[in-house]
């Protein structure tokens, strides 16, 4: 179904895949994963059909989809074989409803009307998305984008599925019903499916085979569980293969004991009443939270429960319909300064050209450049080689590594990271949250927005959990 052999593929004088040979026969389920940068993405878009058609990129090497050039043919012919879901599932939606979005490339195959309509049915039900089938794509979460952006490529019904990270935004229920969906798509239809992934844990017990790519290159492949059983080549490349923790609700996973406020401190952030939303829709409704500096929060809850709102009404991005937030000696922090918050997706706030120039923006704007401070934040993201790299030649961990940097970069003394772990291999996560921490440790408030467990139990003193907009549970770990 996939053939690769002998894969070069660069961006001007950059090299993402050196020598690459890959063979994914018609019916096997393959993961394919690496540290962030390694290659996965490029690989993804060489097979769609996006490298060169779209994205341009000097490509040495042959490449066979189910018997067709993807180079070569045009990318409808490439899109009735092998469907691909994006890392970011906004860059691949494009309708104003979901209905629309689902139902744009059936009807593109000329199907007749009852059938659009069936597979527009099935596919959102087999992501969990019924329920999002009237709504607009703008009022959506990203991790309810993600799903849509899913439903749309089960919907074509391509016997090829290439799917880059599509777990990463999706809370527990979600991710559980994706994976059970691909699962059922490879048992009982045989379609082909090649999943890239750094949360390895579901998705070890699922796929027959593993290759795991490294600076371009292919480092290790054969049978899952023997691949990702190798500690020796998981240390290395800093990847870990948990147990599948996300199938456990919240509660159950953390089992949270009762939280009490610092005594006598003065909280650094404090909402009473607020209430939030878009348009028509209201997100948060009458919620009462209060940060105090120092603490380490992490923000749980299922997608649409109104994590990133809460974020953009801390960050000043969102006013309240209703309530008040005041801060700390009852002034605003200074948006961008004292407050820093990162997006789910980094396009949204990068605009320098290199890497250097991004992280260094912030602290030259505001007078406090320091180059010392400047090498170390460069170092602690694992930036340093690429300072020179322009941001749009990044990958999406790349990316969002160089955002979190950029904020960083200001010590501020409240940190709002929202979903941080997209495209983060283990060992560049546990970096980014080691200086996270170093940042904690001095004072500065964290509140991490995530649907990983693990990085909860790991990182988090303090866990709020959201449910429908409202606080519905408080405590500690």
């Amino acid at each position: 179904m996939i053939g690769v052999h002998d894969l070069t593929v660069s961006y001007g004088s950059l090299p993402a895949l050196q020598g690459l040979s890959l063979q994914v026969e018609a019916g096997e389920f393959v993961l394919l994963t690496g540290p962030s940068g390694c290659g996965k993405t490029t690989l993804a878009r060489v097979i769609s059909g996006l490298i060169p058609h779209v994205y341009r990129a000097r490509i040495e090497g042959t490449v066979s989809v189910a018997g067709l050039d993807p180079r070569t043919v045009s990318l409808p012919q490439v899109a009735a074989h092998a469907g691909l879901v994006f890392q970011n599932p906004a860059v691949q939606l494009f309708n104003l409803a979901v209905e629309d979005e689902v139902a744009f490339g059936p009807r593109n195959l000329g199907l007749d009307e009852a059938e659009v309509m069936r597979r527009v049915a099935w596919s959102l039900a087999s992501v969990g998305a019924e329920h999002l089938r009237g709504r607009t794509v703008r009022a959506l979460s990203s991790g309810e984008k993600q799903r849509v952006a899913i439903a749309t490529v089960l919907a074509m019904g391509s016997r090829l599925l290439v799917l880059d990270e599509p777990t990463s935004s999706l809370d527990p229920p979600g991710a559980r019903l994706v994976l059970e969906t691909l699962e059922r798509l490879h048992a009982d239809q045989g379609v082909t499916l090649l999943l890239i992934e750094h949360r390895l844990g579901a998705v070890a017990r699922l796929a027959r085979r593993a290759a795991i790519l490294h600076q371009g290159q292919l480092v290790a492949e054969g049978d899952a569980s023997e691949v990702l059983s190798d500690q020796v080549v998981m240390d290395r490349l800093g990847l870990r293969a948990d147990a599948p923790a996300w199938r456990l609700d919240w509660e159950e996973a953390l089992r949270l004991r009762r939280y009490a406020p610092p005594a006598g401190g003065t909280p650094l952030v404090v909402l009473e009443g607020v209430a939030a939303g878009y348009r028509e829709q209201l997100v948060l409704r009458d919620l009462d939270l209060a940060i105090y500096p120092g603490e380490f929060v992490a923000l749980v809850g299922d997608n649409g429960a109104g994590k990133t709102t809460l974020a953009r009404v801390i960050a000043g991005l969102l006013r309240p319909r209703a309530g008040w937030v005041r801060f700390a000696a009852g002034r605003r922090l200074q948006l961008g300064r004292h407050v820093g918050l990162l997006f789910q997706d980094p396009l949204d706030q990068l605009f320098c050209d290199t890497v250097d120039e991004e992280v260094a923006f912030g602290p030259r704007n505001w007078g406090v450049f320091d180059p010392a401070g400047h090498a170390e934040t460069l170092s602690h993201t694992g930036l340093t080689a690429l300072a020179g790299r322009s941001t749009y030649a990044l990958s999406s961990g790349q990316q969002q590594r160089t955002a979190l940097a950029a904020i960083l970069a200001l010590r501020p003394r409240l940190i709002l990271l929202d979903e941080p772990t997209l495209g983060q291999d283990w060992g560049h996560m546990s970096r980014l949250m080691a200086f996270v921490q170093e940042l904690n440790r001095s004072g500065a408030a964290i509140l991490l927005i995530t649907h990983d467990h693990r990085l909860v139990r790991e990182y988090a003193q303090r866990v709020l959990l959201l449910r429908e907009g409202r606080v519905a549970a408080d405590g500690v770990l």
